[in-house]
């Protein structure tokens, strides 16, 4: 796909001139539910710049730490902290792609229309960026089609292209490509490759090594609510130092 996405957006924090919500520090976080620890002391940092994928096998707690990250959870243990003590802008600042995004009863175009207007972005601004976003999307020609009625892989570029027109510091996406065929997964991971390049900070969760291989600048691996290891992607895969994680990318865990 040809890379278009410097003609049609720049990050906020590019384009504004506000202070960075980055870095994001976790520190000894943990969360629990109806008596069970779901994640256990978990400590890292996120900085801009490389795309970070937190890998491993389902039901590792990956979503969940996403969850945290992006605000919708608060941890029972713990401090997440961003460089901004701003909420409001911390809140501006980042967005959400859900494995099964929630898509509103209106048109393509009017889904991304309602987020902009929320962030008070002026009409003629947010036309502009509509038509951009759905462009480099791929769904330019689906702008009035109901969103509820999209395909699996139309729906996760729609809610890719209304995350990146709120021009955020970070984005998380969990599980982006879960759930579409391998022709729409290769479109959604060059937009997200995109997005990073762009100056986004992207942060995934997948339990897919081929796609962590691809994408992944640093990984995060993450097994039965624990952060096993965080290293740069070619160290990892080249031979992660956790004995569990060096099962996982052999085929040696289940996925």
């Amino acid at each position: 796909m040809v890379e278009v996405i410097d003609r049609y957006a720049v990050p906020a924090c590019a384009a504004g001139g506000k202070p960075d919500i980055l870095p994001l520090r976790l520190t000894g976080v943990s969360f629990e539910a109806a008596g069970h620890c779901l994640l256990d002391d978990i400590s890292f940092e996120l900085e801009r710049g490389p795309l970070t994928v937190i890998l491993g096998p389902n039901g590792a707690g990956k979503s969940l730490l996403l969850k945290i990250c992006h605000g919708l959870l608060a941890p029972v243990r713990g401090e997440v902290d961003w460089q901004s003590t701003s909420k409001l802008l911390v809140r501006s600042r980042q967005a959400m792609v859900f494995q099964q995004p929630v898509l509103l009863r209106r048109s393509v175009a009017a889904n991304i229309d309602y987020v902009l207007r929320l962030r008070g972005v002026a009409k003629q601004e947010r036309r502009q960026r509509i038509e951009a976003c759905l462009q480099l999307a791929g769904l330019a020609h689906l702008e009035r089609r109901g969103a509820r009625v999209l395909s699996g892989g139309e729906r996760q570029k729609l809610a890719l292209a209304r995350a990146w027109a709120v021009h955020p510091e970070i984005v998380f996406l969990d599980e982006p490509t879960a759930n579409i065929d391998p022709t729409a997964t290769l479109f959604m991971e060059s937009l997200i490759r995109q997005f990073s390049r762009a100056g986004t900070k992207v942060v995934l969760t997948s339990h897919d090594l081929g796609q962590a291989r691809r994408l992944a600048d640093e990984v995060l691996f993450l097994h039965q609510g624990r952060l096993l290891e965080q290293a740069p992607a070619r160290q990892f895969f080249d031979g992660p130092e956790n004995p569990l994680a060096r099962a996982f990318i052999q085929g040696e865990l289940p996925c």
